[in-house]
């Protein structure tokens, strides 16, 4: 899929956003390596910690259909500047992309930067570093 298409997926899920406190609508989309696409949006919840941001509601809906070989994935809101991924979702990114998944953040305007999961989060934590730590000396 083009990136321009999938940015316009992704920015059809900002008006889908329940974010009642923030007033930060986000939206996101995902494409497998087996073509399916997979839109997510951010969700709020009174109890700040238990929300849930448009990356990870994408890649979940994926996960829980059985896909788990990601192509890219895009991500937009209504900022000045391209928006980045927050922490927790560079990590579930780093779950399940390989470290040179393309990754398209837009803004309002139509400014779109691509980098990867490598890039965003060059040390991440990985089921290799757990194998490692779980080995026996």
């Amino acid at each position: 899929m083009d990136r321009d298409r999938l940015m316009n997926l992704a920015k059809e899920m900002l008006d889908k956003a329940y974010v009642p406190y923030s007033e930060f609508p986000v939206g996101a989309a995902l494409v497998t390596k087996s073509g399916k696409v997979y839109q997510g949006c951010n969700i709020e919840n009174a109890a700040y910690p238990v929300s849930c941001c448009a990356e990870r509601v994408a890649i979940f809906k994926a996960v829980s259909e059985g896909e788990k070989d990601f192509d890219q994935l895009a991500v937009i809101a209504n900022t000045d500047r391209p928006v980045a991924p927050c922490g927790s979702c560079r990590q579930v990114m780093a779950e399940f992309f390989s470290a040179d998944t393309p990754i398209y953040m837009g803004n309002r305007t139509g400014e779109i930067e691509e980098t990867t999961i490598g890039n965003l989060l060059p040390y991440s934590f990985t089921t290799a570093d757990l194998r490692s730590g779980q080995e026996k000396n």
